[in-house]
Formats: structure tokens, C-alpha cells, sequence
């Protein structure tokens, strides 16, 4: 029973429990959204929540995998140890994991888009699922392979647009079967902090990486730039959700995510003081939790009584 337990808690592990809520976060905004213009549906919401995860989870797999045999998770990482690295996964253990994952994936998404569409929506149907086998692809491609875009500094770019434009405006297109101007901001908002979280996760990691040779946009930018583009990230974030705020402005409620700048600006203090790349761990586990509280935040504010 021990062994048992004991070979779930690696798994679980492996699969990264807690960057989770930050991959949700944008699906959790867009229904808000949708209930508010009164298109929201259960089904769809649920659907989505696990199609998201299931791809979340297939990228923690596959970069665990692709970072663990390219050697790029060793002694000199900061994080927490890996599941290849610890030798409590192998690389072919994991690899069925990862296969299993895409089926697992395809089947939630293809049910997700049926769902929503069915047969009356014939391009969006298409649209959407070559949406969904992109993001699998992105998914495993971000360290496995020998072209993984993620050892290109391509990783910042891959996350704003999977975490925010197609996570808030893609999840309320699910809902509304049009685009709506509404989820524009909000997506940008999170994109950009879903970005920062990466680039904190970069930070911490950028001398290992350049001794390993994954050139994330951190290693490209240098110990001063870096923080500069952090502040950008997280400086735009907050006028992205402040002029959302004010154009969208129909009640004070809608302004309760604005508490969140608070700790925003608070981290962006400590990141621009710090030159430990180990105290940037407690800062990531701190950004995200913020990311998901400003996007249902935002999504609760619209929601509240006048």
C-alpha cells in the first residue's frame, strides 16, 4: 500500500499540481464573461476546464520529459527536482504518460468542440480543432525534439497567446459562437501575467539554462534587461485591466479586482531588489496565485449585483 501511494505522490508530482489554477484562470474569466452576456452553458464550462488541463498537464509531462534527457534539469536547477532528473520516472515511463495524455486530450477537445458547435457551426468546428491539435503540438514541442522553441526564447510568445487570447477569447467563442470585443483586455491581462509567471520561472533558471544551453528570452536578455521586461509584463498587465475597468465601467463591483495591484506592485518590488535567483521561487508560487484571484476578480466583478 506504501509503494502505492508512494508511486502516486511521484506522478502527481510529475504533473505539477500547482501550476494548474494558473491554466485555468483564463477559462474561469471567459465564463464569467459569457454569464454575464447570458450565454454561459455548464456543459461547455466543464468541458473546457478539463480540456485545458489535460493539455496543461501534457506540457508539464513533455517538458519534464525534454528538459530530463537533454540534461537540462541537473544539480545546478534552482526549482523543485524533476521527475526524470529524481530517477524516480524513467524517460520510457514517461513517454507513455505523454502518449496517453494526447489521447486523453484529442478525445476531451473533440468532444469540447462538438459540444459547443455540433454540426451548425461547420468553420468554427474546424477552426477549433485545428486550434486544439496546435496546441497539443505547442504543447510537446516547448523542450522535446530537437527544434523545442522553448530552448529559441519562443516560450514567452507561446504562453501569452495560449494562456490569454486563446484561453479568454477562444473559451468565450465556446460559449457565444462569435468574437465579442468584451474578452479583448481580459486576454491581453492575462497573457501578459501568464507571461511573467514563465519569465519569474526564467529568471530563477537563467544561469543553469545558459550552462545547458536553453536560451530562453531570460538567458537573451541579461540579469538588467530581464527585469525590465518583467516590469513591462506586469506594468501592462495592470493598464490592460485598468482600461478594461474604466471602458467596461457599469458598477463599482466591477473595479474589486484592482485590490490585486497591490500585491502586484509589491512583487515588482521585490524582483527589482533581488539578485538571488533562489529567492525568485517563492515570488512565482506568489505571481500566480495573484493571476488567478485578478481573472476571477475581473469575472466576479461584472457578475455582482448593481
Amino acid at each position: 500500500m506504501d509503494s502505492i501511494m508512494q508511486n502516486i505522490s511521484i506522478w502527481i508530482s510529475a504533473i505539477r499540481l500547482r501550476t494548474l489554477p494558473l491554466s485555468i484562470s483564463g477559462i474561469i474569466l471567459a465564463a464569467c464573461l459569457a454569464h454575464y452576456n447570458s450565454v454561459f452553458e455548464w456543459r461547455i464550462f466543464i468541458l473546457a476546464l478539463l480540456t485545458t488541463l489535460s493539455f496543461q498537464i501534457l506540457s508539464n509531462l513533455s517538458n519534464d520529459y525534454g528538459d530530463g534527457v537533454k540534461g537540462t534539469d541537473n544539480e545546478d536547477r534552482i526549482g523543485p527536482e524533476r521527475a526524470i532528473q529524481s530517477g524516480e520516472i524513467s524517460p520510457e515511463e514517461l513517454m507513455n504518460a505523454i502518449k496517453l495524455n494526447i489521447i486523453i486530450s484529442i478525445i476531451l477537445a473533440f468532444t469540447l468542440i462538438y459540444s459547443a458547435f455540433g454540426v451548425k457551426h461547420f468553420l468554427l468546428t474546424i477552426f477549433f480543432f485545428s486550434l486544439g491539435i496546435g496546441s497539443i503540438i505547442a504543447a510537446i514541442r516547448y523542450t522535446m525534439g530537437s527544434n523545442a522553441y522553448g530552448y529559441k526564447g519562443m516560450g514567452d510568445a507561446f504562453v501569452f497567446v495560449f494562456f490569454g487570447l486563446v484561453s479568454v477569447i477562444g473559451c468565450y467563442v465556446l460559449f457565444a459562437k462569435q468574437l465579442d470585443h468584451v474578452t479583448f483586455l481580459p486576454a491581453f491581462t492575462i497573457g501578459l501575467l501568464s507571461t511573467a509567471v514563465l519569465n519569474l520561472n526564467n529568471m530563477r533558471d537563467r544561469l543553469s539554462d545558459k550552462k545547458s544551453n536553453k536560451i530562453t528570452l531570460a538567458v537573451k536578455l541579461g540579469e538588467k534587461n530581464v527585469k525590465i521586461y518583467h516590469n513591462i509584463l506586469v506594468l501592462g498587465a495592470i493598464i490592460t485591466s485598468g482600461l478594461f475597468g474604466a471602458l467596461y465601467y457599469t458598477s463599482p463591483y466591477n473595479l474589486i479586482f484592482t485590490i490585486t495591484y497591490i500585491p502586484l506592485l509589491l512583487h515588482l518590488k521585490r524582483v527589482n531588489g533581488n539578485i538571488d535567483p533562489k529567492l525568485f521561487d517563492p515570488e512565482l508560487k506568489k505571481l500566480a496565485l495573484t493571476t488567478v484571484l485578478l481573472a476571477i476578480l475581473i469575472g466576479i466583478g461584472h457578475l455582482l449585483p448593481f
